[in-house]
């Protein structure tokens, strides 16, 4: 077929061209390429580490009222006979093994100086009257925080679970007071009951804690979703506005061969020959859209194997990848068609492309700002590259068919009459 026959000679003359092949494929990945390793160092895996803190625990508790501790609430391999041995039992319990590496002393004094040679990061002391305050409805269990003051995130970690632990305490004593107030001869009893039915309900509270706090400093552990990754949340964009905005720059100049030929007087002599004007204009037109087509698809393609930029499902990425090969190629052939020259082609070019190039990328620039995005949203949508932003960006955060499908219809429309203009522009100047 005539019209392909052209479009593949045009095409090949396009990629012959080592600047050509730099403009298209290697600028767009060496700029995304800048801001991954640019930022590489904040997520890898989207997880920071925490180094695990030294506690030493004092637990003088001797011990208070014979009220029952429910086995369910001892950590596995722990055994609690005192309130104070339940809390050391959640300090050394295996959900917060990964965070705090805990030791035992014998006394108060030995726990501080720990602390104050730089042994351990935190002291736990717990004073001998911790259960019988505890089960004293009138007075205040108490447990000594003693840390280095140098140190932050280690020993408030440790003070965060402990705060928690003894507000729940002072909770469950103001339940236990209302208890004994109204059934004084029954007290004892009460108290067990209420405690038991706190530390069964307390301690789930603490492994959720505890959970939460393992998980957020697990080292290397493997996000569940890959568009969590802060790393691809900065590139993604990137790499999709570097994407469309060099594609524009592909279908202007693959179309700015029709003047270079007319220049070096080859198309004249294609016009004599028996070959209808229409099928050569229509193969150098088809040649500017396959072109285009070659460059997106090698650069959605590659960046996601260099990159990892996770594009979307494929069908909504294909229907995208259409929309912004449609609108680079007719808004290409349109600006060339009112070009008298290649040289007044590439000055225009330069300044037109370039500006609305950027115009069109302002969202991208202005992601994670509320007010200034939304105008710069806006501001983006009077150019045509900020319509192909758009929908790529729409297929990376998986909106609905219904919004990517009405922002392809404006592409569509912007499209059929970029390329009416071009058509009806190179038709009546070379008739």
């Amino acid at each position: 077929m005539k019209i392909l026959d052209i479009a593949i000679q045009d095409m090949v003359r396009s990629f012959r061209s080592a600047f050509a092949i730099v403009f298209m494929f290697g600028i767009p990945l060496m700029v995304t390429g800048m801001f991954y390793f640019m930022f590489g160092n904040i997520a890898t895996s989207g997880e920071f580490n925490l180094p695990r803190t030294q506690v030493v625990v004092a637990n003088l508790d001797a011990g208070g009222p014979k009220f029952q501790i429910s086995t369910k609430n001892i950590p596995e391999g722990g055994s609690a006979r005192t309130m104070g041995d339940l809390v050391v039992n959640i300090l050394a319990s295996k959900d917060l093994a990964k965070l705090i590496d805990v030791s035992r002393v014998s006394s108060a004094e030995l726990a501080r100086a720990a602390v104050d040679n730089q042994i351990a990061q935190v002291a736990v002391i717990i004073p001998t009257d911790f259960s019988k305050k505890f089960a004293d409805p009138d007075a205040q269990a108490v447990i000594e925080f003693y840390q280095d003051p140098t140190l932050t995130i280690g020993p408030g970690i440790i003070r965060s679970i402990m705060n928690q632990f003894m507000d729940g305490m002072a909770g469950v004593k103001i339940a236990i007071k209302v208890f004994t107030d109204e059934a004084a001869p029954y007290q004892l009893m009460l108290v067990s009951q209420v405690v038991t039915q706190y530390l069964d309900a307390t301690l789930v509270q603490e492994e959720d804690l505890t959970d939460a706090l393992v998980e957020s400093s697990t080292p290397n552990k493997p996000a569940s979703d890959e568009n969590d990754n802060p790393l691809l949340k900065i590139v993604s964009p990137i790499m999709a506005g570097m994407m469309v905005f060099y594609a524009f720059f592909t279908g202007a100049s693959t179309a700015q061969s029709i003047l270079k030929e007319e220049e070096e007087r080859t198309l004249p002599r294609l016009f004599t020959t028996p070959t209808p004007q229409v099928v050569i204009l229509a193969g150098k037109f088809l040649a500017v859209f396959l072109t285009v087509l070659v460059q997106v698809v090698t650069l959605i393609i590659v960046s996601h194997f260099i990159f990892g930029i996770q594009w979307g499902e494929p069908g909504a990425v294909a229907l995208a990848a259409a929309g912004i090969i449609f609108i680079a190629s007719t808004f290409g052939i349109c600006l060339n068609s009112f070009m008298k020259s290649t040289k007044q082609g590439g000055t225009v070019f330069g300044g037109i492309l370039t500006i609305t190039g950027m115009v069109g990328m302002m969202p991208i620039f202005a992601m994670g700002a509320s007010s200034a995005g939304s105008l710069m949203e806006i501001a983006a949508l009077l150019v045509p590259q900020g319509w192909a932003n758009r929908v790529v960006l729409q297929t990376m955060n998986a909106a609905s068919i219904e919004n990517i499908l009405l922002t392809m219809t404006v592409m569509l429309v912007l499209s059929v009459a970029f390329f009416i203009i071009g058509v009806w522009r190179f038709n009546k100047r070379y008739v």
